[in-house]
């Protein structure tokens, strides 16, 4: 065998065996990946959806950013993980909330702590399962230009109500609060109240300052506030969210769940503004808010007020449920179905904090 056969042999050789190697390799994954299941990115194994349970909330007004967190979890499909599918009712004025939540045609609402009181007096409860804002953000307002430049000035003036039997109570407690007689004229409106203010139709008007004094803010209407937290009216929550003491006896675990996805929604909201903000118009429909800019602004003020620094979503204190029911009670403002004044009443069973994730 000359050098050159023996040259080619010793550099072919190893390069077959390479090859053939290599080819059976191959050849074998080729066989195995043939019998083993796809588990590439694009395909998972099979996934049984979880079933949802139907669950209805009644609105006390149309969307607002009190209902952000609401609509936050709806949008992040935090109810959907619950095992929750949430419709909305939309707000009527012909039936509230109350009354749908108490009859078990909604399983939760949003209401008010006067007709939480009121609801409970007439043999109808409802149960305030979270504060939605921690404290009242609601005043009395003039026009800047008005001359009414505190309560006691408001004696003698036009007051536009909305028909509550506690505005009298409230607004007369104010005045006197401030060194004035508590007299003036309650007329109820039958149009926007911040739209007759500023007609001068009347003199001072009991608005929330998210809503309304933005909505001033934004149109450049100066006004006069007194809150009326700072004139000797106890501290409150509103609104609030409720439910029926049937739906507490019946459905405690769906109502914990709800409670777990509302709370991460307003927990959300309270440190991301401008998104939540966005959520809620994108959620509850871009014609519903004519001014996307008043909704950020409103958000602005809300996200701040839904809780204290360091407290969670929701929590309720015996502190509030005892103040301004007793200041309502001792007011004469709340009546039993046959129409006599209430002078005592349960307030532990106005509210609890069962439900909320602790």
């Amino acid at each position: 065998m000359n050098s050159r056969v023996r040259l080619l042999l010793s550099i072919g050789l190893p390069v077959l065996l390479i090859i053939a190697v290599v080819g059976a390799f191959l050849l074998q994954q080729q066989r195995t990946n043939s019998n083993s299941p796809v588990t590439s990115a694009t395909q998972s194994p099979q996934q049984t959806p979880q079933k949802l349970t139907k669950m209805s909330l009644a609105l006390d007004w149309t969307p607002n950013t009190n209902h952000t967190g609401i609509y936050v979890a709806l949008k992040e499909g935090w109810y959907r993980q619950q095992g929750i599918d949430l419709q909305i009712l939309p707000y009527s004025p012909n039936v509230s909330p109350d009354t749908l939540v108490s009859s078990g045609k909604a399983d939760v609402g949003i209401s008010s702590t006067e007709s939480i009181v009121a609801d409970k007096a007439t043999g109808q409860p409802v149960v305030s399962i979270a504060a939605i804002i921690q404290h009242n953000t609601s005043a009395l307002v003039t026009l800047a230009s008005s001359g009414i430049n505190r309560p006691r000035d408001l004696d003698g003036k036009i007051y536009g109500g909305f028909g509550a039997p506690y505005e009298a109570a409230v607004v007369g407690a104010i005045i006197k609060k401030d060194g004035g007689k508590g007299t003036f004229k309650n007329v109820t409106l039958n149009v926007n109240a911040m739209d007759a203010l500023k007609s001068h139709r009347i003199d001072f008007v009991w608005v929330f300052e998210g809503v309304e004094g933005i909505e001033a803010q934004r149109e450049g209407v100066k006004l006069n506030v007194f809150p009326i937290t700072n004139y000797g009216i106890p501290d409150y929550y509103t609104p609030n969210l409720i439910t029926g003491p049937n739906q507490i006896k019946h459905e405690p675990d769906l109502l914990k769940k709800f409670m777990a996805a509302t709370s991460q929604g307003y927990e959300y909201a309270r440190t991301h503004v401008d998104e939540s903000a966005q959520m809620l118009i994108d959620e509850a429909g871009k014609s519903v808010f004519p001014d996307p800019g008043f909704v950020m602004a409103s958000q602005q003020f809300n996200s701040k007020h839904y809780a204290d620094p360091g407290r969670k979503w929701g929590l309720q204190d015996a502190v509030a449920w005892h103040g301004y029911p007793t200041f309502m009670l001792d007011a004469g403002a709340i009546a039993d179905a046959a129409g006599k004044p209430v002078k005592s009443m349960d307030f532990a069973s106005l509210y609890t904090n069962e439900f909320l994730t602790q």
